[in-house]
């Protein structure tokens, strides 16, 4: 098993100059460092990117995905792990960002070798990157991973972890939008409410109970039939619709997205009746700009990383021994922050996703210099 920073790949080979300017682009530069990392017994392709340890070690989750090319993973990988280096801090944790990518598909590709070989790679980091689950990779697989690497979160309960944080996910959320009502309507409750959830799995169908418990009236939409007809025959009350299209386009006083990345595209912002954006997707907003667009029609957006932190809280809590009921209250403090934003964003005459960015920037640099944690302590 070797270890390859993308510094060391040779300069005439063209997938790699693609490499080094994406990591050094201004607009998606920054990052410390990143790993490709390749064991060919296993057929383990992979890459670890590390934003930021101003605040402490990189955390952030292993994506495992079927990309339609090196370059396109290597991008995912620098984008996620800069997303993570933001929503850390805005968490209020002691983490930098980073990011794991595995290249290929998981139902194919996945195997006990290639995941222990994942870990010792993680492994070789020293405590630089803590992973957990993303999209791919589960709670099962971070048990295989923390066999060769102590620094895994997301394990399940029997071997020392906190499992699902989906709960948690789910709970930060409904926590932004509680702050999003108070700022818009006065009064930090959904009740009387319209809410239009999209993409209703895991984080979503926790969200629906929340927003059920509270008085509001829901509306939901997904792609998968069971996932729909699971959420109304436990809520009879909830109401679907066909696709995310006709939701955004019904009376909603909030949209919540809760499925793919880049929901609020230019289309969607012109259509839509709600006047709060809330929700748990990733990566909300399909470009720069967006943000603007959202504003200037008088829609509040709650910062996508930073109300559904709630998963990150968790896994960050297991480092110490995981406390469901200390993990929930810290999850609880995505209200204050979610409120916080808004007041800078007010403050500031910028959109909220501007001021989320500011704060969390701020956050970053008041903190000690990168790696300052690593370093041992004076006796």
């Amino acid at each position: 098993m070797g270890v390859t920073t993308v510094t060391d790949v040779r300069q005439n080979d063209r997938s790699a100059e693609s490499v080094l300017t994406k990591l050094f682009r201004s607009e998606q530069g920054g990052h410390e460092q990143v790993v490709l990392c390749q064991d060919r017994a296993s057929g383990l392709k992979a890459v670890i990117a590390l934003h930021s340890t101003a605040l402490g070690p990189a955390l952030g989750g292993t994506r495992f995905h079927a990309y339609a090319s090196d370059d396109e993973a290597v991008e995912d990988a620098l984008n996620l792990a800069r997303g993570m280096s933001y929503k850390n801090a805005m968490a209020g944790l002691d983490h930098g960002g980073g990011k794991a990518v595995i290249i290929g598909d998981p139902d194919t590709l996945k195997s006990e070798a290639l995941l222990l070989a994942y870990g010792r790679f993680v492994a070789s980091l020293g405590g630089r990157y803590v992973t957990a689950c993303d999209v791919g990779t589960y709670v099962a697989d971070m048990d295989v991973v923390a066999r060769e690497n102590r620094w895994t979160t997301g394990r399940s309960p029997e071997h020392g972890g906190a499992g699902d944080s989906s709960v948690l996910t789910a709970f930060g959320v409904f926590q932004g939008m509680r702050a999003a009502a108070r700022t818009q309507w006065g009064e930090p409750s959904l009740r009387g409410r319209r809410v239009g959830v999209a993409g209703v799995g895991k984080v979503g169908r926790h969200l629906v109970d929340h927003l059920v418990a509270d008085g509001a009236e829901v509306v939901i939409t997904d792609v998968r039939a069971d996932a729909v007809a699971g959420i109304t025959t436990r809520h009879p009350e909830v109401t679907a619709v066909s696709d995310a299209d006709v939701l955004v386009r019904a009376p909603l006083d909030v949209y919540a997205p809760c499925a793919l990345g880049g929901a609020l595209d230019d289309a969607t912002v012109a259509a839509l009746t709600a006047t709060v954006v809330c929700g748990a997707a990733n990566n909300q907003l399909a470009h720069p700009g967006v943000e603007k667009d959202l504003a200037d029609r008088g829609i509040l957006y709650a910062p996508d990383y930073v109300v559904n932190a709630g998963g990150v809280i968790q896994v960050a809590d297991e480092l110490h021994g995981f406390d469901f009921e200390r993990a929930k209250a810290k999850a609880a403090k995505i209200y204050d922050t979610t409120l916080a934003i808004f007041d800078r964003a007010t403050a500031d005459g910028v959109p909220p996703a501007v001021a989320a960015d500011r704060l969390a920037e701020q956050r970053m640099a008041d903190r000690v210099t990168a790696a300052e944690w690593l370093r041992p302590v004076a006796s």
